[in-house]
């Protein structure tokens, strides 16, 4: 699927003499400028200006490249959702169906807070293997960060994939809509969920003290050394929840196990611990799978990163209408194709300079 293919259901309303510049083009035209490196309107329209020449080449461009207001404009009315379906639409003809751990996690957009108004934060459902995002979901503020958890979850196939997320998104609501797309899941278990944290770890330390005898346990240990720093990771996976009082291991679907995870970090001889606790779907078998889903989590906050110094996406003030979320949307659609390798091909243009040219125009 095509760019263009991908957003042909995305209406333009736009009417008379307003339709100067065809808006799939204008679509292709940010993302391509935002693959190079332009962070907002400004910057976008100057990429296509000084580029024209070589977008001709894919594209009709019969007025030439629009103005940074024609390009705040357009942006700031489009429908976020329609934009963000397509998004979903073109990754899943690229990627395919999504495999091993799906990461959910929310970013807060700072640069999109308006005054009186919140910052728009965004939560993300990012592919770990494939280094993908596969769709978004915005909301007003962190606050609201569980309804678009939920509202990313209804749009996904997640048959075959592993759930992680924060304690969060630890919510029996939550773990029926992943079951209901066909998932399972590792999830952080912290006070927000009072009884079921005070539960697993009074458990995992009562298990530990007589060194988990009689408990059904797997055990992982893996140490790391770096810069002076010496890192022991522990992994336990115990795969029975008999213990569990009956009316709230039900409250939890395909709840199958509880797992822990300790990091030991020694730093000039000083030493730290800190221990993490998850609920566990009864489709993670292993302690290796439980361990290489908590560390895949991790991630999602690399792509975050990776808007954030790369694509400078806290330092955009984009902030009317749909645009940061549309905006977002773009950044993503140009780090996936990045990530995915197989969607650029070099070529030379007439004057020798080497460009990249997107097949998937």
């Amino acid at each position: 699927m095509t760019l263009q293919e991908a957003f042909s259901e995305v209406e333009d309303y736009r009417r008379g003499p307003a339709q100067r510049y065809e808006l799939k083009e204008m679509i292709v035209m940010a993302i391509c400028a935002v693959l190079c490196g332009a962070d907002g309107w400004v910057d976008i329209a100057d990429w296509c200006e000084g580029e024209e020449d070589w977008l001709k080449t894919f594209l009709v461009l019969k007025n030439g490249t629009p103005s940074h207001d024609t390009f705040g404009e357009v942006f700031r009315v489009l429908d976020a959702t329609v934009f963000e379906r397509c998004f979903r639409q073109w990754i899943a003809s690229i990627v395919g169906v999504a495999e091993g751990v799906v990461a959910f996690d929310g970013k807060t957009v700072r640069g999109s807070k308006d005054g009186p108004n919140t910052a728009l934060h965004m939560v993300s459902a990012y592919a770990t293997t494939l280094g993908v995002s596969l769709g978004q979901e915005g909301s007003a503020g962190k606050g609201n960060e569980l309804a678009a958890i939920k509202a990313l979850l209804d749009t996904l196939i997640l048959k075959g994939c592993i759930v992680t997320m924060d304690a969060l998104g630890c919510q029996t609501e939550v773990v029926e809509k992943i079951v209901a797309q066909g998932g399972d899941y590792v999830l952080a278990v912290k006070d927000n969920q009072k009884n079921l944290s005070q539960a697993i770890v009074e458990f995992f330390d009562t298990a530990a003290a007589f060194d988990f005898r009689n408990v059904d346990v797997q055990k992982r240990t893996s140490v790391e050394k770096d810069h002076g720093r010496i890192e022991t990771r522990r992994a336990v996976l115990v795969p029975d929840v008999s213990w569990m009082d009956k009316s709230m291991r039900e409250g939890w679907r395909k709840l199958a196990a509880v797992g822990m995870i300790e990091s030991e970090q020694e730093i000039k001889g000083k030493i730290s611990v800190d221990r993490r606790y998850f609920i566990v779907s009864a489709g993670v078998k292993t302690v290796e799978q439980f361990a290489h889903a908590v560390r895949a989590h991790w991630s999602v906050e690399a792509m975050h990163w990776v808007l954030d110094v790369t694509f400078r996406e806290d330092d955009c003030r984009v902030r009317k209408g749909h645009a940061t979320r549309n905006l977002s949307a773009i950044r993503k659609f140009a780090l996936s194709a990045l990530r995915t390798g197989t969607q650029y091909s070099d070529r030379r243009t007439p004057d020798n300079s080497s460009k990249i040219r997107l097949r998937f125009m």
